[in-house]
């Protein structure tokens, strides 16, 4: 288990060769770092003092090649270095991960989120940093401070011990204030968890927090720590700083000793001045190296510390197996047993006690209850997530306590009251379970499922009317979704041919030769979407072709005044307003960008609207660009600049979008007709989509791809009203598939934070489904769904699961019970009683008045 091994496990264990490399280089860096001292005792005792230019060119030479050599292998060893420790700091994340991802549930229950992450992040890292030159660092500067003291020692015997003899004295100082730091350093460990968690508990809860008020008291908690960090890391900085005082202060008696006894020997003769000098140079060059082995000594413990703790927090024996060995994993039919079945937690809170059942392969099994009594611990056990400690649980006959994970995950299914979504889409969430089972379960297993497996167990649970609006409401890759463009052309004409004008109200087709008054200025100017960021509309007042093509389509002035009117309308509308964001939704003007244009209205009424900056300018023509007439109603647009803007708009697509306006025209009038027009693109190869009914919207959503325009309104029952017409035609021509299809593709959002309640539970039910395995559990499943979405799912386990698939359902409902072919109620985490429906009505006894309170 890796929590078991030592961290320098990982250091002579993994990539030995690389090590070995690293080994050599530095080993061979140490050579042409000596080197040079050598070179300055001979440039100052025999090139300068014979006055030899041609010996004073040499050594210099010899020395400055020595100098670039030992740099380029010491960079070299530290690149190495740092990417030897990075490469064995994955392999501890992935089997540390791994191994927490196996742990059992409660050990999660007592566990915070903040503490897994803190320690799989933050304090792994300086292990990595450590690791790579573990053995590497200590030997070559041992082996470089050994050289250089050989080195001083071959110059002057006397002088060489001399200088070295305050090195042991640092060996007893440092290690005994590092031990001291060590303590503090595992102090901080902790209280960094701890405020880790307080933080992460905090964001979870920030509802509460909110509703509450409670900022004062979360404020408090989270103060704490940081407090407790202050004073943990002021101490650290003491002593860590104090170790450096201890070795610069003994360093620096060096120098002093050098000159006081070299001085000396060199006055009277015992000691030439080149040998002093090289002899201070090696002396310098000896602090490099001992320098490196304190840094190491304090990596060291760092490491040690940080490794020891993360080991520690994570030293739990996982209860189960991955996978069998030497078999493929089980295929069961579902039949359980289950004797004198009791759990008990926290050592003596009994939750379930002498508990006995029985079922056969195919049989459904309703658990109900009072609250407490039982029910989801025991729907747990039987799902292999909790260890029981007595009694039995056998499944065909093999005691569930000796599967696998990957026999569990074959056999049985499990659906929990809360379900997690990941982040990611619909589909990915759907196939969770089945990747899951394709990673662990053998080579004999089914293949994923296809799209009409996913469409039935998405129609199955009664999703499939939020997978097409979502749908509905994407904008849609064209380039990722081949086959849904080509469905795609075939329903905007069905969708045109049947809504026709009876439903203009609903919907503004887009028409190359009409104002449309449901889409802003600007695009009702450029009429497509440009694949280029100059014209994106914050860039738009900025692009010279752009406000260059406005003047001369004589539109330069007009928008400016309209722009002008804008703000000014806006502006003294909202005034007094400016808090509240109700108000601003039928703005043009954003509230965050509501004192600029406050500003400009002040300067167009003291100094006149024509004595505006550059600036000022750009922003009116942003207003103007961003005006949508229907929605933005302080203002219209007169019929004359409507004329303006559709002449400048059919300029704009010939000349900037270099595309095809005859064709368009063409096409468009084919399409108002309600003819099926030639879907060959009229914007030819470049980066400009157009509005034409032969191009796909890539800016628009697929709603709006396929009535070809905008809905007319915001209003959330005049659009769900044109969402239901175009799903409808779009059934009755058998083309409501690929919009599922696109609608799998939805992004779901952290935690699935974008989905509600039972939208959750509807994934999760459909992912047990998918993995169609012999055993379903459902442990208040259906909790979050209404009453129709409830009734769907409870018909379609009856009606297609009965004698296929065990199921065992923790209900909430009592009137679901019928359908099940045996009851069992519990309490107190005991059996009370059990039987058929109509055994236990006419028993009269807990489940009868349960019903009958119910009622």
């Amino acid at each position: 288990m890796i929590t078991k091994r030592p961290l320098f496990y990982w250091v002579f264990n993994r990539y030995r060769l690389l090590q070995l490399l690293l080994l050599l280089l530095i080993m061979v860096s140490v050579f042409f770092r000596v080197f040079p001292l050598e070179m300055q005792k001979r440039i100052v005792n025999i090139a300068i003092r014979l006055k030899d230019q041609h010996l004073l060119f040499l050594y210099c030479g010899l020395y400055i090649g020595a100098v670039v050599l030992s740099g380029l292998l010491k960079y070299a060893a530290n690149v190495l270095q740092k990417h030897l420790g990075q490469r064995i700091l994955v392999e501890i994340r992935t089997e540390l991960y791994t191994h927490i991802l196996r742990l059992p549930l409660p050990f999660f229950r007592r566990t915070p989120p903040g503490t897994v992450i803190t320690a799989m992040s933050a304090e792994l890292n300086a292990v990595g940093h450590f690791i790579g030159g573990a053995l590497a660092v200590p030997i070559t500067s041992a082996l470089t401070l050994l050289t250089f003291a050989g080195y001083m020692i071959w110059l002057d015997p006397r002088l060489g011990l001399i200088s070295l003899v305050i090195y042991p004295l640092e060996l007893i100082a440092i290690p005994m204030l590092q031990r001291r730091y060590n303590r503090l350093n595992t102090r901080r460990i902790d209280a960094t968890r701890a405020m880790s968690n307080t933080v992460s508990e905090a964001i979870s809860g920030i509802h509460e927090i909110q509703g509450n008020a409670a900022y004062g008291v979360e404020s408090e908690k989270a103060g704490r720590f940081v407090r407790q960090l202050f004073s943990l890391m002021n101490r650290m900085f003491v002593l860590r700083f104090g170790i450096k005082f201890v070795n610069n202060l003994f360093q620096n008696f060096g120098p002093f000793l050098l000159f006081l006894v070299g001085g000396y020997l060199a006055i009277h003769g015992a000691f030439s001045l080149g040998a002093l000098v090289a002899f201070l140079s090696a002396y310098e060059k000896v602090y490099d190296p001992w320098k490196e082995l304190i840094e190491y000594y304090q990596d060291l413990q760092d490491a040690r510390v940080r490794y020891r703790r993360v080991m520690e927090q994570f030293d739990v024996e996982p209860e189960f197996d991955m996978a069998p060995e030497g078999r493929e994993p089980y295929r069961l039919t579902g039949r359980i047993e289950v004797k004198d079945l009791g759990y008990t937690v926290s050592g003596q809170i009994h939750l379930l006690d002498n508990i006995s059942l029985s079922l056969g392969a195919g049989e459904h099994l309703a658990l109900v209850g009072f609250s407490g009594s039982g029910k989801s611990t025991l729907a747990m056990l039987l799902g292999q997530l909790y260890r029981h400690r007595r009694g039995q649980i056998r499944v065909d006959g093999r005691d569930l306590d000796q599967m696998t994970k990957a026999d569990i995950s074959r056999n049985i299914g499990f659906v929990a009251q809360h379900p997690f979504i990941f982040d990611g889409t619909i589909r990915e969430n759907l196939l969770y379970g089945c990747e899951s089972l394709g990673r662990v379960g053998g080579e004999d297993l089914r293949p994923m499922p296809d799209r009409a497996k996913l469409m039935e167990i998405v129609r199955a649970v009664g999703f499939s009317d939020d997978v097409i609006r979502f749908g509905l409401n994407m904008s849609v890759s064209g380039q990722k979704n081949g086959a849904l463009l080509d469905a795609l052309f075939r329903m905007r004409s069905v969708v045109r041919r049947k809504l026709g004008a009876g439903h203009a109200h609903l919907v503004e087709f887009y028409d190359v030769n009409r104002f449309l008054r449901h889409i802003s200025i600007c695009k009702n100017i450029i009429f497509g979407d440009i694949r280029d960021p100059a014209y994106d509309l914050e860039n738009l007042p900025r692009n010279r072709t752009f406000t260059d093509f406005l003047a001369h389509a004589e539109l330069d002035r007009p928008l400016m005044r309209l722009g002008k009117n804008l703000a000014r309308e806006t502006v003294h509308l909202l005034r007094d307003l400016r808090d509240d964001a109700f108000f601003f939704e039928g703005s043009p003007i954003p509230a965050e960008e509501f004192d600029a244009y406050a500003e400009i209205v002040g300067r167009m009424e003291t100094e006149g609207p024509d004595r505006l900056g550059p600036e000022d300018n750009a922003l009116l023509l942003l207003l103007a660009l961003r005006f949508v007439p229907a929605r933005h109603k302080m203002l219209s647009v007169s019929g004359e600049i409507q004329d303006l803007i559709v002449r400048a708009r059919h300029r704009f697509i010939e000349e900037i979008g270099q595309a095809d306006m005859a064709k368009c025209r063409q096409v468009a009038a084919q399409f108002m007709r309600g003819e099926t027009p030639d879907f060959s693109p009229a914007s030819g190869e470049g980066n400009f989509s157009l509005y034409c009914p032969m191009e796909y919207l890539p800016s628009r959503t697929l709603l709006e791809n396929i009535v070809f325009g905008t809905p007319r309104t915001d209003e959330m029952a005049d659009t769900g009203e044109l969402r239901e017409l175009v799903i409808r035609h779009l059934a009755e021509e058998g083309l409501l598939d690929e919009v599922t299809d696109a609608g799998l593709d939805f992004q779901v959002g952290s935690k699935g934070d974008r989905l509600s309640g039972g939208q959750r539970q509807k994934i999760a039910i459909a992912r047990a489904l998918l993995k169609e395995t012999p055993v379903l559990i459902l442990d208040e499943a259906t909790s979050g769904l209404d009453n129709a979405s409830q009734a769907r799912i409870q018909k379609y386990t009856e009606t297609r699961l009965r004698g296929k698939v065990t199921v065992v359902a923790v209900i909430h409902r009592l009137d679901m019970a019928p359908g099940y072919d045996k009851i069992m109620v519990l309490r107190a985490g005991q059996i009370a009683e059990s039987g058929t429906y109509t055994q236990l009505m006419e028993k009269k006894g807990i489940f009868y008045e349960l019903v009958q309170g119910n009622g």
